[in-house]
């Protein structure tokens, strides 16, 4: 890749990253009022940050038996409202045992 390539992919990409932040605040010059859109606005981190990591719980591991068992410990630690220390380190030790159980089963 040449010089006059990087830095037209840099430029394209650090335009598209400003657009994409400085649109809404052009777009919208007053509070959001509107229930749906500020719900929507509101849980938008949280799905992105789901999309960024579901698909990585299952290709990390060499066992997909163990991440699929990892994140059900993640579920269930998270739903009895424990802290985010305590489910990843629970989520961690589940898939460590079962990566070393399947090691020795194979």
């Amino acid at each position: 890749m040449d010089n006059f390539q990087y830095f037209t992919y840099l430029l394209v990409l650090a335009g598209s990253t400003y657009l994409i932040r400085a649109i809404p605040f052009a777009a919208v010059s007053r509070k959001i009022e509107n229930r749906f859109i500020k719900s929507f606005l509101y849980y938008i981190p949280y799905a992105v940050l789901t999309a960024m990591t579901l698909p990585a719980i299952f290709y990390v591991t060499d066992y997909v038996v163990s991440a699929v068992l990892g994140l059900l410990v993640a579920v269930i630690f998270a739903l009895r409202n424990k802290s985010l220390t305590v489910v990843a380190v629970a989520a961690c030790v589940t898939v460590y045992l079962a990566e070393l159980a399947m090691s020795f089963l194979t």
